[in-house]
């Protein structure tokens, strides 16, 4: 998906230790909640709050935080705190919600009243410590970020932090001292020669920076801004050719990310571009950023959201900061919150097509389709080759069953498929097939299947879908059966696609394998009300009629499609009619009669 392969995009692949990650009061995550539309409609408004108790505050507050709606439960918990002011517990989760917000300033005041209370608050010095780098005040900073410092990933941080703050004093030696002397896991030369490189690029020694954006880039060719320090430096001190040659090597490692590809037209244009970072508060920021987004995927969800609002809070606009924050709130499944971050991301950055893609995804999933629609076809509309924007747009065209404008949108990007038979165009077929079929058109949808399978001959899903789609028909019973079967030895877990084994039998008249399979099914998808129903099919076919009739019950009560349910209620009154399935014999007169595929 997008959103995986933006992750990879975004930070280099780091063996993390578990241990490095530091204890986050509160659990930063529980306190991240969701922006949802009618927010006003479930809790009541600040005015609102004025009337409310101390204890229904902290109440409210934890629902908020259960829904993960920071904002409300940020509001709550100060609220509460304003009539308990003494009240530790209030004050922390007051000063977490706040984090989780985004509003740093409301965060340093509470900041400041915790290390009052308790001067060894690592997570209360970091967020002062940040806010004085970013007010300028150096020396503040430096002693407040010192005294943050717990294991490895907060001593990297720290350290990183009074580096720039080094810089931003005008003690760049300082600085690069500062970071050169940190000792620790192996991965650390790779964050201390990118952020060593960049202070002296700053301060003018430029010979010094190139060396050190070398040495990082020797360490790990597929980190992103190492590639990208790297290149622009070369760009100004030895020549375009060779800044070119280091983001093709880039794009061969992970095709098309935007900021390789406008460094690719620059250089080749023979542009001299500008350092990556311009000031200590942009390093600063970088470093969060930095550990922020390789933690997100590495189970350090909570520390990695304080630091990538901590960076947005320095750069407000950094656009791979927004895209790690949204990219976090997905991996929560809290696309209301990614939806906002998306939204922050500047026009005219190089990144803003992705995010606008993802927007749409997350729109769509919010129950925001025409919203999702709209966007995808303003950025199909501005690059009709763009096979991302218009997969999305398809994706969510056949998501929402518009199965005859999904058909167009996948011949769209069939059209500008590149040349060749590449196994990753089959799924473009295996889609446009799907909808062709769901749209009454099956002898295109069958000509679509059978082209994925030649461009990948043991796809399990479309093995699947062509072997059910004949088997319901009751054509090429044999190469159906052969084809669900191979499917089923690929994906023997996936409960529809044994779902589909089980249903085939059924349709030969074979009901003991038929409930056999279906059973298997059920296991692996309990709440399926398609997989429930046809195991009612089954139950009653080979007698087992009470069974039968609980099944039909549960796929009923389990919300199926609404031209469905009323045949699941018919049969929950009535049964099933006399057996009228074609046998294999007579499935196989209809093939013969040319009625088949």
């Amino acid at each position: 998906m997008f959103s995986n392969r933006f992750n990879r995009w975004t930070v280099a692949a780091l063996a993390l230790a578990g241990s490095a990650l530091v204890a986050v009061p509160g659990a930063v995550l529980a306190q991240t909640p969701d922006h949802p539309a009618d927010t006003a409609a479930q809790f009541p408004t600040r005015n609102d709050l004025k009337s409310l108790t101390g204890a229904g505050s902290y109440l409210a507050a934890r629902h908020a935080s259960v829904e993960r709606d920071a904002s409300s439960a940020a509001a709550f918990y100060r609220s509460a705190l304003r009539t308990d002011p003494k009240n530790n517990e209030l004050l922390d989760r007051a000063f977490i919600s706040l984090i989780a917000d985004g509003d740093i300033e409301e965060a340093v005041k509470l900041a400041e009243r915790i290390l009052t209370i308790d001067k060894s608050n690592r997570v209360a010095r970091l967020v002062v410590g940040v806010h004085d780098l970013k007010v300028k005040k150096y020396a503040a900073a430096q002693t407040n970020i010192s005294q943050s410092i717990r294991g490895p990933i907060t001593d990297l941080v720290a350290t990183l932090l009074s580096g720039w703050a080094s810089y931003g004093a005008g003690d760049a030696k300082g600085g690069v001292a500062t970071i050169d002397k940190l000792t620790g896991p192996e991965w650390y030369p790779l964050f201390k020669d990118l952020h060593a490189g960049m202070i002296l690029e700053l301060s003018g020694k430029e010979k010094d920076a190139g060396a050190r954006f070398e040495r990082a880039y020797k360490l790990d060719d597929s980190m992103l801004r190492i590639s990208e320090a790297y290149a622009r430096w070369l760009s100004r001190n030895k020549d375009s050719a060779s800044a070119t040659a280091v983001y093709q090597a880039f794009d061969k490692k992970l095709a098309r990310h935007p900021l390789i590809q406008e460094g690719l037209r620059e250089t080749k244009a023979g542009k001299k571009l500008p350092p990556l970072i311009d000031s200590a508060q942009a390093g600063a920021a970088e470093a969060l950023y930095g550990i922020g987004a390789t933690l997100t995927r590495r189970g350090g969800e909570d520390l990695a959201l304080v630091y990538l609002q901590l960076a947005l809070y320095l750069q407000p606009s950094h656009p791979l900061a927004l895209l790690s924050l949204a990219d976090l709130y997905e991996s929560v499944k809290r696309p209301q919150m990614a939806i906002k971050v998306y939204e922050r991301v500047p026009a005219n950055s190089p990144l803003k097509r992705n995010a606008q893609i993802q927007l749409a995804v997350d729109l769509d999933s919010a129950d925001r389709t025409d919203d999702a629609i709209k966007i995808l076809k303003g950025v199909v509309t501005d690059d009709p080759k763009d096979l991302e924007a218009i997969m999305a747009l398809g994706n969510i065209e056949r998501g929402r069953k518009k199965f005859g404008d999904c058909g167009a949108t996948y011949s769209r990007g069939i059209d500008v498929l590149p040349a060749g038979n590449d196994k990753a165009n089959s799924v473009w077929y295996y889609y446009r097939g799907i909808c062709q079929e769901r749209s009454k058109q099956w002898g295109k949808a069958e000509a679509d299947m059978k082209k994925a399978l030649e461009l990948q001959p043991d796809q399990p899903h479309v093995l699947n879908y062509l072997g059910y789609s004949w088997i319901d028909q009751g054509v090429n019973l044999d190469d159906g059966m052969k084809m669900i079967k191979r499917a089923v030895e690929q994906r023997p877990d996936d409960g529809y696609i044994v779902d589909s084994l089980g249903w085939a039998y059924y349709r030969i008249g074979n009901y003991e394998e038929a409930v056999k399979n279906l059973e298997r099914a059920i296991d692996l998808k309990p709440e399926d009300p398609t997989i429930n129903d046809h195991l009612g099919d089954a139950y009653w076919r080979v007698g087992r009629t009470l069974e039968a009739k609980f099944q039909w019950s549960h796929a009923r009560d389990l919300k199926p499609e609404p031209d469905d349910l009323p045949k699941i209620e018919a049969k929950i009154a009535n049964g099933l009619a006399e057996d009228s399935n074609p046998s294999a014999a007579q499935a196989e007169k209809k093939k013969d009669d040319g009625k088949g595929g």
